[in-house]
């Protein structure tokens, strides 16, 4: 394909693209297949000699749309956003176009550096404490930017895993490192995401999962109470994962009592903000960051609430060179004669070779910016508590647990059978897609606000989506649902307030 062919099909598929935004809700929002579709549609071996991009594209139409889960869909509510915008994809474009493999300031100098300065400008847009930023004064700290919050979590405990092992060998310098590394001890909360059990699997160190108190909250007695146990067992407390927006409720870890205990007890304390993060763009939502100076590091997604395409995860650390210190690995022809006045990302992170992603991320905060993005997230916040108020009007549901941000946790009055088949039901009909979480042992149903031009009339479609098949479900399994005629008020309000600490 030469330049001029280039361009035709380039705009083409900008064309395709846009109409594809456009013209969304005209599909299904889930695929009607089942697994293997593909295989029965796409040949066995790869073809010999190249095909007609037109023949390409009709069947991205034909054979690989009809297995796609539209996630910019007005009908798409389960998980959580996907960050999705024309800013974006535009800065990725370019990304891909340049092809540059920043892994240092020499294989890159623009790369590295821009990644510099909006990782500078998203921490003070959060309100971040200085000593994360690269630039404040006399700052050891900085930001990066790695693929997802799972990275951030894995990396920022090998780094406490690294820290803890040189501490306790200057106390034990002949006792194995296997040994010492056999008494540590992690912590999270049992809300906290899979991935922090994946990067205590994957770095070698015992996890202890806490429970929360009754609004899904981490809360600082119940962590030094264990930590406590631990250490008069001999074992070493090193390593804290909190969350600010828990998958299952977008619930809160509380900081300002954890922070205190972490730093008594010299445990690194990381702070998973994935979805919730780019919220604290608008300062009445950042409350339940209070405590956050305490935090050795912290991560948030604007690929998930800022309107930026995956992959891209934000993580500032508060001492870099602790993060350094622990994935150092420094062969000749990866050194440069400008190292010691510059960043090189490939020592922040499991990867050696990085993307461009900076780019997207300094197109859409120039291209909304503040303001801009902060209205986005406060459309969201607003929608949700529409959808909270259309579910405490109807006495047959109840709303799960406190309404944060763009979510909203609700189930039907009745057995955790009633509320499956619910959501069975209305996902299985396309008109909505939705995901299950359990909540003290309840079965409930997330909603959430996902698409970027989401609109009223899109919550009020859904919610008579739900009502409809509610009195279905009643309809054909009466023996289980309860007798709502004793419902004589409605819950009491969990009234939301963006400051609120969970």
């Amino acid at each position: 394909m030469n330049s001029e062919e280039f361009r035709q099909r380039g705009k083409e598929m900008v064309d395709y693209i846009a109409d594809y935004l456009d013209t969304i809700e005209e599909r299904r929002v889930t695929p009607a297949i089942e697994p293997g579709y593909l295989r029965r549609l796409v040949p066995d071996e790869a073809p010999q000699k190249p095909e007609q991009w037109e023949d390409i594209m009709k069947d991205v139409e034909d054979k690989i749309m009809p297995g796609v889960t539209h996630w910019q869909h007005p009908r798409f509510h389960a998980y959580f956003p996907a960050g999705d915008s024309y800013p974006s994809l535009l800065g990725e474009m370019l990304g891909n176009g340049l092809g540059c493999i920043g892994f240092s300031w020499a294989a890159s100098p623009a790369c590295t550096e821009l990644e510099t300065i909006v990782l500078d400008w998203l921490g003070k847009m959060v309100g971040l404490p200085e000593q994360f930023l690269s630039f404040s004064e006399n700052s050891k700290g900085g930001g990066v930017i790695q693929g997802s919050a799972s990275e951030c979590v894995f990396v920022s405990m090998l780094a406490a895993r690294a820290h803890t092992i040189r501490q306790l060998k200057k106390q034990h310098p002949f006792v194995e490192e296997g040994v010492l590394l056999s008494k540590m001890m992690a912590y999270c909360s049992k809300e906290a995401h899979s991935c922090v059990e994946k990067a205590a699997m994957m770095a070698f160190v015992k996890l202890r999962i806490l429970e929360p108190d009754e609004n899904q909250s981490l809360r600082g007695a119940t962590l030094q109470q264990v930590m406590q146990e631990d250490r008069a067992m001999g074992l070493v407390p090193f390593y804290v994962e909190t969350t600010l927006g828990t998958t299952s409720c977008c619930s809160f870890d509380n900081l300002a009592e954890i922070g205190p205990v972490c730093e008594e007890f010299g445990a690194w304390l990381h702070v998973d903000g994935a979805y919730a993060g780019s919220s604290f763009i608008c300062p009445e939502l950042r409350g339940p960051m209070r405590g956050i100076e305490y935090a050795s590091s912290f991560n948030f997604n604007p690929n998930k609430f800022m309107l930026t395409h995956f992959d891209c995860s934000l993580m500032w650390v508060r001492d870099r060179f602790k993060l350094t210190q622990a994935l150092v690995v420094d062969p000749l022809y990866l050194q440069h004669s400008y190292s010691e006045k510059s960043i090189d990302y490939r020592h922040w992170g499991i990867p050696l070779s990085r993307r461009f992603r900076a780019l997207k991320i300094w197109f859409v905060v120039r291209s909304f910016g503040i303001e801009g993005l902060q209205k986005y997230i406060r459309d969201h916040c607003r929608l949700a508590r529409r959808f909270e108020a259309h579910v405490r009007k109807e006495p047959r549901f109840e709303v799960a647990s406190p309404v944060h941000l763009g979510l909203v946790c609700f189930r039907l009055r009745g057995t955790n059978d009633i509320n499956q088949k619910l959501l069975s039901s209305i996902n299985a009909s396309g008109k909505l897609h939705m995901v299950p979480a359990s909540l003290n042992d309840k079965y409930v149903i997330r909603f959430c606000v996902c698409r970027q031009t989401a609109t009223e009339e899109d919550i009020d479609y859904a919610w008579e989506v739900i009502r409809q098949f509610a009195t279905d479900v009643q309809e054909t399994k009466p023996e289980i649902i309860e007798n709502y005629s004793q419902v004589q008020s409605h819950p009491p309000s969990f009234r939301y307030q963006s400051n609120q600490r969970a």
